[in-house]
């Protein structure tokens, strides 16, 4: 028998809790995440999450986070430095990106801060109160009426 180890699938989403969709999203898509740049996805709270992507060499005004349709795009373009310079060994990856991230309902960008080659975006979980659990009380036999419903004529 086969074991299948569904860690892999998180990496790419954030608020899921339904097996389900995340299923359908993974066989759905044919093209393979790419590695670079590395990132973390941490839940800080029961409705809080936050991804933290290694941007190191890239500035503020290079990066770029947008959310759109339910999907949160990072990218990042560098500005070619290396016109006129001679490198001997280039090891530092500064090249462009983009990396998406889809949504769950409800799950909104809070903020993004860049320190320290870090690239930290912070998200909530805001469940609407219509679709909150409510607990309905139970009225007993013995202390309830029957309600009056009082007729009016029709013509």
């Amino acid at each position: 028998m086969r074991t299948f180890d569904f860690a892999p699938l998180h990496r790419a989403t954030v608020g899921f809790d339904q097996i389900a969709d995340l299923m359908d999203r993974v066989m759905s898509s044919d093209i393979q995440q790419p590695s670079y740049p590395p990132y973390n996805i941490e839940k800080t709270a029961d409705d809080a999450y936050r991804i933290s992507i290694a941007v190191a060499g890239f500035a503020e005004d290079e990066l770029h986070v947008e959310v759109k349709e339910n999907a949160l795009i990072v990218s990042a373009r560098k500005a070619d430095e290396a016109a006129g310079r001679t490198y001997l060994h280039r090891g530092i990856a500064t090249r462009a990106f983009e990396r998406r991230f889809t949504l769950a309902d409800h799950v909104r960008v809070d903020g993004a801060s860049h320190a320290d080659g870090m690239l930290h975006i912070d998200l909530v979980r805001e469940v609407p109160e219509a679709l909150k659990p409510r607990r309905i009380e139970i009225a007993s036999a013995a202390n309830s009426k029957p309600k009056e419903i009082s007729a009016t004529p029709v013509n």
